[in-house]
């Protein structure tokens, strides 16, 4: 299949981040190279832009879409949370300009065979990384009920996280569970029928529940967006896209955990924690224009978080 993948707040995020045009410049979510073709195509010959990602299949694609820019470019083969210890691996100690534009790929919930949609059949994986020894399949077949039940509440913010759970151990208790249909249907019988009736698919919540699991998404983005923040330069930019509460609220807590001056309780008469702010946070988040949700429906969640290094 095609790798294709429409970027969101594609202007909005070049415009907000890129401030050098002869800087060095990191996607850690590479995906399709759409923003980083973006940035890319703002530098001049000095500058470097570098892409991250842990799909081997974008990496692929992404380095042949980014061939024609005249700037310096290279794509590494990573987690962003390794993100420090790969970019110091490969001479990069400073750096312009950070982009994270989080969650799933168009490519990677139109592809059945990674298991990420509940659209299509496929199995029960939702794999970013084909190496990541969990996949969705023992998730669902393996976790006891009372973690089943956690993950969709917190990661999900699913309403009938325990009902599902329960439904799902029921029909494992028949066969495993090995494809998305299946877990689809478990879903759908588990939610009451009215319920149904309103709102998105009844299995979105459920598998984006299992998908942050089986990726750690969540685990690792604080620690992510201090680690970048701790290599830009000062006046350099981190844009973070997010598409749900979760991702959001991390975002939005780290931007303004480090951003905050002392930290010392209120009725103590003189600064004795010595906190600093290394960061402004630039902004209100941005969110796409009407015409960008007609154009692409998968944008209406997305917020764009931008800070500057001080």
């Amino acid at each position: 299949m095609e790798f294709r993948h429409t970027s969101v707040l594609l202007k909005e995020t070049v415009d907000s981040v890129v401030t050098n045009l002869d800087g060095i410049y990191v996607d850690c979510t590479l995906g399709g190279a759409g923003h980083a073709h973006a940035i890319g195509e703002r530098l001049s010959n000095k500058g470097m832009l570098i892409g991250l990602d842990q799909d081997i299949v974008a990496l692929r694609v992404a380095k042949e879409r980014l061939s024609d820019l005249a700037c310096r470019t290279m794509t590494i083969a990573s987690n962003f949370s390794n993100l420090k210890t790969s970019l110091m691996e490969h001479g990069i100690e400073k750096v312009d300009g950070f982009i994270f534009d989080l969650g799933v790929s168009s490519y990677q919930l139109d592809t059945p065979e990674r298991g990420f949609s509940y659209m299509h059949d496929g199995p029960l994986d939702m794999r970013m990384d084909i190496n990541n020894q969990i996949t969705a399949e023992q998730i669902v077949n393996e976790y006891p009920v009372e973690e089943l039940h956690r993950i969709l509440r917190d990661y999900g913010e699913e309403r009938w996280a325990k009902r599902i759970a329960q439904f799902i151990v029921e029909a494992r208790n028949h066969h495993n569970i090995t494809r998305t249909s299946e877990l689809v249907d478990i879903i759908k019988r588990a939610i009451p029928a009215k319920a149904r009736q309103d709102g998105p698919h009844p299995a979105k919540r459920t598998f984006q529940a299992i998908r942050i699991e089986v990726n750690r998404e969540l685990d690792i983005l604080h620690d992510s967006f201090v680690d970048a923040i701790s290599m830009l330069h000062t006046g350099g930019r981190i844009g973070v896209i997010t598409f749900h509460s979760l991702e959001d609220r991390i975002t939005k807590q780290t931007f303004k955990e480090m951003s905050t001056g002392c930290i010392c309780p209120p009725e103590l008469p003189i600064c004795v924690c010595h906190h600093k702010a290394v960061i402004k946070v630039k902004n209100k988040a941005i969110v796409p224009s009407q015409n960008e949700v007609e154009l692409n429906p998968r944008a209406r969640s997305a917020k764009l978080r931008v800070a500057e290094k001080l």
